[in-house]
Order: C-alpha cells, then sequence, then structure tokens
C-alpha cells in the first residue's frame, strides 16, 4: 500500500482536521455573507437621497452660520467682554461653508466594487486559511508523536525522513486542493457580491492577473505555514510545542518587542513585527512612515521618513524561516531516538 496513499486517508479521516477545515470555512462564509448585507448597488435613488442630505448639511451649516453671526453682533453690541475670544473681530467672518465643499458622495451608501475591493479580501483569506493551516499541520504530525501512532508507522517504513516528508507532502496536497477550492467559491462569491451589491466594471485581463498572483502568494504564505507548524510539532513531539510557539512568539515576539521598542523610541517599529512582512509579501510592498520625523519641501511642506519594505525582503524572511524549522525537524527526526 502506498504511504502518501495511506497519510492523505488518514489526514482526511481525522475529525480534527474536518473541523478545523468546517470552521475555517464557516468564518469565510460568515465574512462573505457580511459583506453581501453591508452594501447595496449604488442607483439614480441612492444618489438622489445622498443629493438631498448634502443639501439638508448645507443648510444646517448656513443656518448655524446665520444664528453664530447674529449672536455675534448682538454681543458686540451689549459691549460684551470678548477677551475669551468666542468670537472673532468682525462678524462678518462668520460664514457658512460654499455648497460645493459638501459633496453627495459623502453620504452614498457602501457598495462593492470588485476591481478596488477584491485584493484586500484575498488578504482576509490567505490570513484565515495561514492560520488554519498551521493549526492543522501541527495537529497532523503531533498527534502521531503523542499517541505512539508514529513509533508503529516507523516500523512499518524504517526509513524515517521518507515517513516525515511523505507526511508532510500529503499533509500539504489536501491544504492546496482545500485552498484553491475555496478560493474559486471565493472569488465566485464576490463576484456576486459586486454584481448584486456594488460594480463588477472596469475589469480587465490585467487587473485578473494581478488578482491571480496576489492569490498565489497568499497559497505560498499558507503553505509556509503549515509547514512551520508541522516542523515546530514535530520538533517538540507534542501538537502544544507548535501552538505554544506560536502563542509566544506572538505575545511575547509581537506585543513586547513592540512595546519595548516604543519606548526605547526606535523608528519604524512595524518593521521589527512579522505581520509587516506578511503584508509585504501579499501586497508587493508597504510603506512605513516615521511621523517623529519632519522633512520640509521646497513649498515648506513637512512630509514624515518613509521605509518601503518590498516582497523580496519578505520573502528572504519567510525562506529563512522555513529553512530553519523544516532543517531542524529533519536533523532532529534523523538523529534522535524514537520512544
Amino acid at each position: 500500500m502506498s504511504l502518501y496513499r495511506t497519510e492523505l486517508r488518514r489526514l482526511g479521516k481525522r475529525r480534527f482536521t474536518r473541523w478545523a477545515a468546517l470552521l475555517g470555512l464557516l468564518v469565510l462564509g460568515a465574512v462573505l455573507v457580511g459583506v453581501f448585507f453591508t452594501n447595496q448597488k449604488i442607483g439614480p435613488d441612492q444618489q438622489a437621497a445622498a443629493q438631498r442630505q448634502a443639501e439638508q448639511q448645507y443648510q444646517e451649516q448656513a443656518r448655524w452660520a446665520e444664528q453664530e453671526r447674529a449672536a455675534c453682533e448682538r454681543a458686540k453690541a451689549s459691549g460684551e467682554d470678548q477677551s475669551e475670544g468666542r468670537y472673532p473681530p468682525d462678524c462678518a467672518m462668520i460664514e457658512g461653508p460654499p455648497r460645493e465643499s459638501i459633496q453627495a458622495e459623502w453620504f452614498l451608501p457602501s457598495t462593492f466594487d470588485f476591481k478596488s475591493g477584491f485584493e484586500g479580501t484575498i488578504v482576509t483569506f490567505t490570513a484565515i486559511l495561514a492560520v488554519i493551516g498551521f493549526v492543522v499541520g501541527a495537529s497532523f504530525v503531533g498527534a502521531e508523536w503523542s499517541s505512539g501512532g508514529m513509533m508503529n508507522l516507523l516500523l512499518w517504513r524504517p526509513r524515517r525522513l521518507t515517513v516525515l516528508m511523505t507526511k508532510l507532502a500529503a499533509l500539504l496536497t489536501g491544504l492546496v486542493a482545500l485552498t484553491v477550492a475555496a478560493a474559486v467559491v471565493w472569488t465566485a462569491g464576490f463576484w456576486l457580491v459586486g454584481s448584486l451589491r456594488g460594480s463588477t466594471a472596469k475589469m480587465t485581463s490585467g487587473v485578473w492577473q494581478s488578482f491571480a498572483l496576489t492569490g498565489l502568494r497568499g497559497l505560498v504564505l499558507i503553505v509556509v505555514a503549515a509547514t512551520i507548524g508541522f516542523a515546530l510539532a514535530s520538533l517538540g513531539r507534542h501538537t502544544a510545542m507548535a501552538l505554544g510557539g506560536a502563542i509566544g512568539l506572538t505575545v511575547v515576539g509581537q506585543f513586547g518587542v513592540g512595546i519595548l521598542l516604543a519606548m526605547a523610541g526606535t523608528r519604524f517599529i512595524e518593521a521589527w513585527l512579522l505581520p509587516t512582512y506578511a503584508m509585504a509579501w501579499l501586497q508587493k510592498k508597504v510603506t512605513l512612515e516615521d511621523y517623529q520625523a519632519c522633512n520640509a519641501t521646497y513649498y515648506g511642506e513637512c512630509k514624515p521618513d518613509t521605509l518601503i519594505l518590498t516582497w523580496q525582503h519578505a520573502s528572504v524572511l519567510l525562506t529563512v524561516g522555513l529553512v530553519a524549522a523544516l532543517g531542524a525537524a529533519l536533523v532532529t527526526m534523523r538523529r534522535r531516538d524514537i520512544a
């Protein structure tokens, strides 16, 4: 019997895998439904309602300005003390805003534009499935170690590294299949949201290609997260090793480091945090700004210092993390006793 097919069957039959996958899909479905019901299509009725609200806002601002100007004139006429600076020296300076300053677009309801909004949903999709992949990957091998199943399996197939890598290959195959299937449904669902609750205009082949590349980078991130979870659980021979490491990295390595760097006045604190590199990987680049520094332009404008992190920077970090975790797991598997 093929070890690979056996591991695939074992992965699919594990209740934790099924429940974790179902939970992830339910969360994705909740996000999709939430976006559907919080957006609506913009038509003549919505445009007219927005125009009425803009006009109403303008009238309210104009009435307020007239009332304040009249109060200013009465205060001036009565000789009221103006040392507190409640009113300007000339009451005529109190004027309402010009009509064109209040735009009807401000009062339009939320609408989902597929071209500008779908890429952001890929980030959400990737984050949810990366967490599911990490947990399932850790549980898949961690449960084998803690239950003694790994020892029994090695009696049947004594090649340690082959067994571990075959188990990882089965995990990634199932995860990629789930991700691709969910991504197709996710894209179709948001296309439906755009059609019924927004707009799907201006979609060109270049836009679709950009979405596909972002989705591919998201798939890579999901695979890396699952592999690292798998490797950490194999290192500690227990699922808790991976989950504890993830919690420790999040609480100590992210929040703790962020607080310490902020207290030390470090510039570009986000450059030391892992989520920044995940965003740089997905969005191709992230621009960090230091508002404590001011670079005066020729026109006297003050601009903060910036630091650009690209997907190339993120790829180095992902590669180092993946090689370190998986390499350590393989070395440990080869050298340590199985007991």
